[in-house]
């Protein structure tokens, strides 16, 4: 069930109903939204059901298992155990097929050559989210930062909780499970809060993800031989607007669809390309992600806490365990290690600025905000942060080829094709070069302007406010090319 579609449209409105008219029955309305959840889920496929509500149970009976533990060796042990069995699900269905071929190649190599059991899995959508979900659960009650749920049913909603269930974000039980023990208020911030996002998130992915995936990204991505250097340059530009329309946008749903239900979720995007790091980079793309890594991955490997070496290793081990979790292929793990080595070469290049009167803002985290100044004068300032922007978001692009070929080989065949300006150019048209560009200089908008749209549209009365989300849908619905193409992260 694809959030642009009449389906979902009458689907919420069903649920928007219900739910408040639950509203003074938790237990019931929380019933109802873990049923239509696993209606919304089970729209791609029943059998899976099953899955997510296992993976819900398991993770319940672990948090409070480790909470009547009574000795902290028990209570890790406990952890560990939790953790390899969502990972363990997690890696048969998303990584089984993918190391059995390595394997087989490995041995026929070593003319050791046999045939391999091989499965026809089907990818669940979504398990890598939920997934991730279970585990800070129970790593949490671990840590002591939340008690450990009596209520099994508040489990079941925090994972399967429809909004983000299938991409995203990731929402910590930190921030959910408190907002289950409230009665649920739907005032005029949270509406307005819901149809904004809403509308931008539609935009982002009707118009601008869906125009530059069909007139430019996929016909380049498919035959990057046919074309020259400047349309594969113009098509990788074009690939980052449109994965950064395509998973902000969904993410700008699920955040204003959680509002309308009365449910606060925390920002998942930043306007990442104004970033002038690729620290700063990692604070402003995929929020819920790449805290995630940090606080489950990097920081429990020792973060910077240990050396210089140390640090730098947990880095490149978290990245590259980053690219590995969007999906089994040797494209994804070179991503991952792009931005690894250009975080790291970024680390060094900051541990040496300051003895030349440079100051940067410390944090212990592989994505972070430094400071673009190497100088008091406001000019050199700029001049300077500009410089970054433009380096980061071309190191960004670069690791871009390799998540969106199809194949290592076509990314080889991508690079190759950069460097040859000889060809004619077909893709740059007037309305994708406009279209790149626009959208690029929409990160540099300044940043209270979305929270400004809110406040303001919070002011109206319930009849503009239905009048904007209408005419809204209905604009986008005009200017949008024809079909619903599906969000690019369903496949992770």
């Amino acid at each position: 069930m694809l959030f642009p579609t009449l389906q979902f449209g009458a689907f919420f409105l069903v649920v928007f109903a219900i739910a408040w008219e639950l509203r003074a029955r938790p237990e019931g309305r929380k019933t109802f939204l873990v049923a239509a959840s696993y209606v919304f889920y089970g729209a791609w496929d029943w059998r899976f059901a099953g899955l997510l509500a296992a993976s819900s149970l398991i993770n319940y009976a672990a948090g409070r298992l480790v909470s009547v533990a009574s000795g902290d060796r028990d209570k890790k042990i406990l952890v560990a155990i939790a953790v390899a069995i969502n990972l363990g699900i997690l890696g048969f269905f998303k990584y089984y097929g993918f190391f059995l071929e390595q394997l087989g190649e490995l041995l026929a190599r070593g003319g050791m050559a046999r045939d391999m059991p091989f499965l026809e899995v089907i990818l669940p959508i979504g398990i890598s989210f939920f997934t991730f979900q279970g585990i800070s659960y129970v790593v949490d009650v671990y840590r002591k930062e939340i008690p450990a749920e009596t209520n099994p049913l508040d489990v079941f909603l925090y994972i399967s909780f429809f909004p983000q269930l299938v991409a995203g974000p990731i929402v910590r039980a930190a921030d959910f499970l408190p907002q289950l023990k409230a009665e649920p208020e739907l005032d005029r911030e949270m509406v307005a809060k819901g149809i904004v996002l809403i509308l931008l998130g539609l935009f982002k992915k009707m118009v601008i993800a869906n125009y530059l995936a069909t007139l430019l990204v996929d016909d380049v991505f498919f035959a990057p031989d046919a074309y020259s250097g400047p349309d594969l340059l113009l098509a990788v530009y074009g690939y980052a607007i449109q994965i950064y329309c395509d998973f902000s946008g969904y993410s700008d749903i699920a955040i204003g669809v959680a509002a309308l239900l009365g449910y606060h979720f925390k920002p998942n995007f930043l306007q990442p390309y104004r970033s002038a790091s690729l620290r700063e980079f990692w604070r402003r793309w995929h929020i819920s992600l790449s805290t995630w890594l940090r606080d489950y991955l990097y920081k429990p490997l020792g973060g910077s806490r240990h050396g210089t070496v140390t640090t730098y290793r947990n880095v490149m081990i978290t990245m590259v365990l980053g690219g590995l979790w969007h999906g089994a292929n040797w494209t994804f793990l070179i991503w991952g290690a792009i931005h690894g080595v250009a975080l790291v070469i970024e680390r060094m290049i900051l541990a040496v600025l300051p003895a030349s009167g440079s100051g940067v803002v410390a944090g212990d985290s592989f994505g972070g905000a430094v400071s673009a100044g190497w100088g008091s004068a406001p000019s050199r300032e700029a001049l300077v942060r500009a410089f970054g922007v433009l380096v980061t978001f071309n190191v960004v692009c670069l690791a871009w080829i390799f998540f969106r070929a199809e194949s290592l080989d076509y990314a080889l065949l991508y690079l190759q094709g950069l460097v040859d300006w000889s060809g004619p150019v077909e893709m740059a048209t007037p309305f994708l070069v406009a279209l790149v560009a626009v959208s690029l200089a929409a990160h540099f908008l300044p940043e209270d302007l979305l929270p400004g749209a809110i406040a303001w549209l919070e002011d109206r009365s319930a009849l503009t406010l239905g009048a904007v989300l209408g005419f809204g849908i209905l604009l986008i619905w005009a200017i949008a090319p024809e079909g619903v193409a599906p969000f690019i992260y369903f496949q992770f």
